[in-house]
């Protein structure tokens, strides 16, 4: 850990950088799977759907540098390699050879509300720890999930 003059325990700390990292890893992987949606959608409202998917991943890739950047305030390494990414991940793995539509639909909107639903927990982790400014990255994260959550699925029809 590098040195700081951050007034958290660096036992605080260190606990809010294995917590940043282990969701750093999860958006890494989200945005790379709404990308593999982007590039392969085919169907009705391709365009839209298109446009949508890359409007989602900038989102979750500002996510990513959220988590990074708070890690290194911490005075911890952001580990945010693909490699690191892939091996750390809590999301289940994007299934390849999709094409239709509303498949990539339910497929993304299912990895935004896994990814959501960690970031609620990892509130009450921090909050738990004592880093109410942690906690309060994965609350603004778990918002935007929520709204993104909302526009992807708003493209499916009603049940």
């Amino acid at each position: 850990m590098q040195n700081t003059h951050n007034t958290l325990s660096e036992n605080v700390r260190a606990q809010a950088i294995e917590l940043l990292n282990k969701h750093l890893a999860a958006a890494i992987d989200l945005h790379g799977q709404i990308k593999q949606a982007h590039w392969n959608v085919r169907g009705p409202g391709f365009i839209a759907v298109h446009e949508l998917f890359d409007r989602v991943s900038t989102e979750v890739e500002n996510y990513s540098d959220m988590l990074a950047e708070r890690a290194g305030a911490l005075g911890g390494t952001a580990q945010g390699t693909i490699q690191i990414a892939a091996q750390r991940s809590y999301l289940v793995p994007y299934a390849l050879g999709i094409a239709d539509t509303k498949k990539h639909l339910f497929a993304v909107a299912e990895a935004l509300a896994a990814f959501g639903e960690a970031a609620r927990e990892a509130i009450t982790l921090a909050t738990d720890f004592g880093d109410l400014d942690s906690a309060d990255l994965f609350t603004e994260m778990s918002r935007g999930i929520d709204q993104q959550l909302w526009l992807v699925e708003s493209n499916l029809s009603p049940d």
